[in-house]
């Protein structure tokens, strides 16, 4: 691995503990109070927390999730560059499957400890949450932040699609998301910002975000630009190409400044901020990723293995850390409370605990499960043999982002 690609790693945990605070510090009191519910089941477990002080600070950290998006078209351009299309279907299935078992399952559990009511209102969207399948406009997750799964298989399932065709390229794909999101959020922008009247038009436009994220209509903008910074990283951009990345800039921007404007029209507490300021933060993430790359393409230094190891071990932590801090991490915190810690303390401590909770997921469950499904798909057939790590081949021609050969390599993500 390279030593500035490590640095994903700390920036995607960065990005990771900015959705958790937001979540716990902001989200958890800001929206029941205005809405008059909790979006999800962690009414059932969150403690009475208000942090109106901190709202300022905290209220823009769900942006952390369009930095996922970013980096995850990144690293699955990466990894679909060097695979064949079942290479890339049990790959994505080892690194997906195992947390969300081990993560949902303690959600599951929580939520039997604490909810009052029946626990069958959980089975269902427990079983969708360990199978990954999309709850639908009428259903409900196990967790509300699971609504980022939705968006992130969509995606997948578009690039294994693309390899199995072996004619449609990373590129090719780049450029229809690039195109759909772009037309989609500036279609929303003239809606939201009145230009368009129409509170239908409105709400389907913000229905689009969330519940029906799998359609990625408003985060495909993002992927793609994963992608093009990946390009980057390999080979110089055409004039054409730099004009897509732009066109995926300016559509991340509109999708970000939308959803900030819905929060501060409807939620009094933040009324007084900007909506540019979330743009801001997501944008110095995304000129990192693209220095992140450009100097990989440079540099033929390498991280000391000490340095990559405690830096991978920061992004192994961000995929458990996200799928539990919002109702396991809000239980926890519940627990330390009603235990007589004070409120900020207890919020700190609980986040500690919840980082060392996903630090043995990803370091000693995950592991463990991966190596038995490895077994299992071997013993009966279905894990397609790989070649080496020191003899990997060429990007697939079907997948190759450049005529010539890829210069800088990466570890698997």
């Amino acid at each position: 691995m390279k030593n500035y690609f490590s640095l994903l790693d700390p920036l995607r945990f960065g990005a990771a503990l900015s959705v958790a605070v937001f979540h716990l510090t902001f989200w958890s009191w800001a929206w029941s109070s205005v809405f008059g519910v909790a979006p999800g089941f962690e009414h059932y477990v969150a403690a009475d927390l208000q942090f109106p002080s901190a709202a300022p600070f905290t209220w823009f950290g769900w942006v952390g999730v369009e930095i996922f998006f970013v980096i995850s078209g990144f690293v699955i351009a990466n990894s679909a560059s060097r695979a064949s299309a079942t290479e890339f279907l049990f790959g994505r299935a080892l690194r997906l499957y195992p947390a969300v078992w081990v993560c949902s399952t303690l959600t599951f559990i929580v939520l039997l400890l604490f909810a009052s009511g029946s626990a069958s209102e959980f089975i269902l969207p427990y079983i969708r949450a360990m199978l990954l399948i999309p709850k639908g406009i009428r259903g409900q997750w196990l967790d509300c932040i699971y609504w980022t799964l939705a968006a992130e298989m969509a995606f997948y399932g578009l690039v294994f699609c693309a390899l199995l065709t072996k004619k449609v390229t990373l590129r090719h794909l780049a450029w229809g998301l690039t195109i759909y999101s772009a037309v989609f959020n500036a279609f929303a922008m003239l809606v939201l910002s009145g230009v368009i009247q129409s509170d239908i038009l409105y709400y389907v436009v913000l229905m689009f975000r969330v519940p029906c994220a799998a359609w990625l209509l408003c985060h495909g903008c993002f992927f793609a630009l994963g992608i093009w910074l990946f390009s980057s990283a390999n080979r110089k951009l055409t004039s054409l190409e730099w004009l897509a990345v732009a066109g995926t800039c300016l559509s991340g921007c509109a999708e970000i400044y939308y959803f900030s404007s819905f929060l501060l029209t409807n939620i009094p507490a933040i009324s007084d901020q900007s909506a540019f300021v979330p743009i801001v933060v997501w944008a110095a993430a995304v000129f990192l990723i693209a220095v992140t790359a450009n100097r990989s393409r440079r540099s033929a230094v390498s991280a000391s293995p000490e340095a990559a190891g405690y830096l991978r071990t920061l992004g192994l932590i961000t995929y458990p850390l996200y799928l539990t801090h919002n109702i396991v991490g809000s239980a926890i915190i519940r627990v330390l409370i009603d235990a007589g810690l004070d409120v900020s303390l207890a919020l700190w401590a609980g986040l500690g605990m919840l980082v060392l909770i996903c630090w043995f997921i990803c370091e000693k469950i995950e592991p463990a499960i991966r190596r038995l499904l490895s077994e299992l798909f071997s013993r009966v057939r279905l894990r397609p043999k790989t070649a080496p790590p020191s003899s990997l081949p060429d990007p697939h021609p079907g997948l190759r982002l450049l005529p010539i050969r890829v210069r800088v390599g990466f570890t698997e993500q």
